[in-house]
């Protein structure tokens, strides 16, 4: 990763970025063997996550899905919902992958603006679901649909697009910085009325990353860093259940019963699996113990019933997707696709940034937030946008072993 964002690389984008969407970014023929021309080592660990998620939701969900009259006292509630969303992440993503990144660059200002949109109408009180407290949801007949999830790929497309543009004066504040900070400032504005901080967090680190390897002056992204992080201080601070978060997940254990609940079940979770767990299915916390088992705190689940083993397995395979993601920006930014590559980058971030949180809130080395375990966790939106984001990493993939080979461009 640093190899990538020193002074050199700052200035080969800059000096490639006229000829980005030069003849190498116009449309590459329609994927004819798609699986066969991909990383295998990006592949492999994104359909592994996504089918060991399906199974750890229907075990983590069992007991929840059949004890709520809402759920029909059916079993497999929470595993069938979640199923059809995968499937339609599938079919989603394959369409997806079917569009030229040069396509997706001219859809990224409407992705965004779309995105907004459904920000803003998930806060009036009509039309957007309140849940807990939070107005995050818009009812569409039988699904559930969480915008903040659709904004963190918009941001992805948006940031990636915007600097592929403005290479020759990022680092410029009036010019280069200023407009995109703007837009996340209305962003953030939106996603924090809901509340949402834990998903604003991970979409200004997606914006952040992407403008870091984009060439941001050094100085300036220093400054900005430091004001963020005196700003997100204040957030909590000025939040009564922010703070409390940030207070109670240093010892949840002084508030067991109230609010350090959650947290203290996830890590008796941890301690009965041990290093093998206690098997598939054998989970106690699942039982109306842990909150949220089959989403938020899935990784507790897993830690329970397949122990230190099942939790390092899949912080490995995130790993790897990380790497890979980064790997193949590298690759495209090398060939001179300027936008495809930031799209990867911006892409392991998300998935990257996510899944450290959420598995450090699991492991009560971070305050609780609302963020669910990237491709694993139960919710509708969340692996809709997830699938989008691996489709597009595989594009970025397919288009760079094609020109490397000589394929159509």
């Amino acid at each position: 990763m640093t190899a990538v964002t020193d002074r050199t690389t700052g200035n080969r984008f800059r000096h490639h970025g006229a000829r980005a969407l030069s003849a190498r970014g116009r449309l590459l023929a329609p994927p004819a063997r798609p699986l066969r021309e991909l990383d295998p080592w990006l592949i492999w660990p994104a359909v592994t996550l996504l089918l060991v998620g399906l199974v750890m939701v229907y075990s983590a969900s069992v007991a929840t899905a059949e004890g709520r009259a809402v759920t029909g006292f059916q079993p497999g509630y929470f595993a069938l919902r979640h199923a059809l969303y995968l499937a339609l992440g599938v079919v989603a993503g394959t369409v997806a992958f079917q569009l030229p990144m040069t396509a997706w660059q001219r859809l990224a200002p409407w992705a965004f603006i779309c995105a907004c949109v459904l920000l803003v109408l998930v806060l009036i009180p009509v039309i957007g679901r309140e849940i807990n407290g939070a107005r995050r949801w818009l009812a569409i007949g039988p699904l559930q649909l969480q915008p903040s999830e659709f904004m963190k790929l918009a941001v992805v497309l948006y940031a990636a697009s915007y600097t592929a543009r403005k290479l020759a004066v990022m680092g410029s504040f009036k010019r280069g910085f200023l407009p995109m900070a703007s837009v996340m400032l209305v962003v953030g504005f939106l996603l924090l009325r809901e509340p949402d901080f834990g998903a604003f967090v991970v979409i200004v680190c997606i914006a952040m990353g992407i403008l870091f390897l984009g060439g941001i002056n050094a100085r300036l992204y220093f400054l900005l860093t430091v004001a963020l992080a005196v700003g997100f201080v204040l957030l909590i601070l000025i939040s009564p259940y922010r703070r409390d978060r940030v207070l109670f997940f240093v010892d949840p254990f002084q508030d067991e019963l109230g609010k350090g609940y959650q947290l203290a079940h996830a890590l008796y979770a941890f301690s009965r699996g041990e290093w093998f767990g206690v098997g598939l299915g054998a989970s106690m916390e699942k039982l109306f113990y842990l909150p949220e088992a089959h989403t938020d705190f899935l990784l507790a689940v897993i830690g329970e019933e397949l122990g230190f083993a099942g939790v390092a397995a899949i912080i490995v395979l995130f790993a790897i997707l990380t790497q890979r993601a980064f790997a193949i920006a590298r690759q495209s930014i090398s060939l001179e696709r300027i936008f495809g590559g930031l799209v990867a980058y911006g892409v392991g971030i998300w998935l990257g940034i996510q899944g450290m949180f959420n598995i450090g809130v699991n492991l009560g080395v971070l305050p609780t937030k609302g963020l669910t375990l990237p491709l694993m966790s139960y919710g509708g939106s969340g692996i809709l946008a997830n699938c989008l984001a691996l489709a597009l990493l595989f594009r970025v993939d397919y288009e760079n072993r094609q020109l490397m080979s000589g394929g159509s461009k």
